[in-house]
């Protein structure tokens, strides 16, 4: 049985130039493969992820030109209440010092993908619980 989204669920389809390296890469925030035939088929050119709390992924091939070092316009946000536990895990990736209070109520940190997509992992800062 294949997953399905519920209706309504809006999902980013993220184009990479290298999509076993993309793949693993967001594998380390959580996302894999939802499974089933359908998104077998088109491994080579296709990946449907899913982090199994409601967040969906899709990469996909990038055509010739879409991205171009250093100027790649597409970003990502995903909210996690595990903020310190994924930052540890991705290490040096990580910009900057780390998770910090942002003005807009975050609690987040950012990088870049093997594209570099910026990727911003964070959660309301009213919602953490006190160290």
């Amino acid at each position: 049985m294949t997953y399905a989204p519920p209706s309504g669920v809006l999902t980013t389809i993220l184009p990479c130039n290298d999509l076993d390296i993309s793949e693993r890469f967001y594998n380390r925030l959580g996302f894999a493969r939802a499974g089933g035939k359908a998104s077998e088929e088109f491994t080579d050119t296709y990946r449907m992820l899913s982090n199994g709390r409601g967040g969906f992924l899709h990469l996909t091939e990038a055509v010739e030109g879409w991205l171009v070092p250093g100027k790649n316009p597409f970003g990502l946000y995903l909210y996690a209440e595990d903020v310190d536990t994924l930052a540890a895990a991705l290490g040096a990736e990580v910009l900057g010092n780390g998770p910090e209070n942002k003005p807009w109520g975050m609690y987040e940190f950012a990088l870049s993908d093997p594209d570099q997509t910026l990727v911003r992992v964070g959660w309301p800062t009213r919602l953490r619980q006190p160290d």
